[in-house]
């Protein structure tokens, strides 16, 4: 498959999404200030980006509502408070993780709600019930997205076999997901090709959600656009889980079309992300996710020795690799 585009063009079926409430929630258990929220919202408005995910829909029966901010279960009316009507081009997002999601009961049709677009996230071995959530949301009105997390850990023909489910499926985009941040942009182009074959025979977009274990976030996402994937997540400041994510304010940089405006998105950084950091808020590429990215590993343990504090990189290696 050749390159779609080159640095000095843009191409109009590029969609940003950001991911900034969603990822970015896990490194504060989503406790965001409604004016932070809000603010976020109007800076996307201004930036030119087509959809701002708010967070998960998780069920309260299974996650406690009060260890957790609201937009860990993303209600409907407290979307609504601060989008209104969203009489805006931009579109809503949420996240539905299988087996955390009671989404018979907490997705309600897409005419009572602020949401345009369910992503659904998955592992290969819980395929059937994405398909299910993916037809329960589609039967409901939504956008859907599958979203299949770490493929760096699947068999290839697990991953294959998902990726026909889905093409089978009324799923409307198929995400590439590198959870542990240990993928190459090498590697990404070879994926790439791989989930747009499926796409373009099935009909479907195809995205991007990377992260900066190894600093490369931008880098893959850049890659994986360059060779067609279309639907492009990133964050402000690359807040997100452990290492972060692709920074929106590189992705937009990087983009040519006109519509996106960088200005805003600065701004905002330097009002609302700056003093989160400030106040040991914790995210960003370091040793330990550089670790755990190089070795394939989840960041569950880089996470917790940052939180540690902990700078006995070598001693940390060396309970990975005593493992083997």
């Amino acid at each position: 498959m050749t390159q779609k585009g080159d640095l000095l063009s843009f191409r109009p079926d590029i969609k940003v999404v950001d991911a900034t409430i969603r990822d970015g929630g896990l490194v504060n258990d989503f406790y965001f200030s409604d004016e932070f929220i809000r603010e976020l919202y109007k800076t996307n408005i201004k930036a030119g980006v087509d959809y701002m995910e708010f967070g998960y829909r998780a069920d309260k029966e299974m996650f406690d509502v009060d260890k957790f901010g609201k937009w860990k279960f993303c209600d409907d009316q407290d979307i609504r408070e601060i989008v209104g009507d969203n009489d805006t081009d931009l579109k809503i997002s949420i996240m539905a993780d299988v087996g955390r999601c009671n989404y018979k009961q907490d997705i309600h049709d897409k005419s009572d709600s602020p949401v345009d677009l369910i992503r659904i996230a998955t592992y290969v071995n819980t395929m059937p019930a994405a398909i299910d959530m993916i037809e329960d949301a589609h039967q409901k009105g939504y956008e859907t997205t599958c979203n299949i997390m770490a493929i760096s850990n699947a068999k290839e023909s697990d991953i294959k076999s998902a990726l026909e489910m889905l093409g089978k499926s009324p799923v409307d985009g198929i995400y590439i997901v590198d959870s542990y941040g240990s993928l190459y942009p090498e590697q990404i182009r070879m994926i790439s090709e791989q989930y747009l074959e499926v796409g373009e025979r099935y009909g479907k977009y195809i995205g991007m959600h990377a992260h900066n274990n190894q600093q490369l976030a931008f880098a893959n996402t850049i890659d994986a656009c360059a060779q067609g994937v279309s639907y492009l997540d990133a964050t402000m400041s690359g807040m997100g889980r452990g290492a972060g994510n692709c920074a929106m304010e590189l992705l937009l940089g990087f983009l040519k079309n006109p519509r996106y405006k960088m200005f805003p998105v600065l701004k905002f950084v330097e009002k609302y992300i700056v003093p989160l950091k400030d106040a040991g808020v914790l995210w960003g590429y370091d040793i330990p996710y550089m670790i755990t990215g190089q070795l394939n590993q989840h960041p569950r343990t880089a996470i917790a020795a940052e939180k540690e504090g902990r700078r006995d990189y070598s001693d940390f290696y060396k309970e990975f690799i005593d493992k083997d």
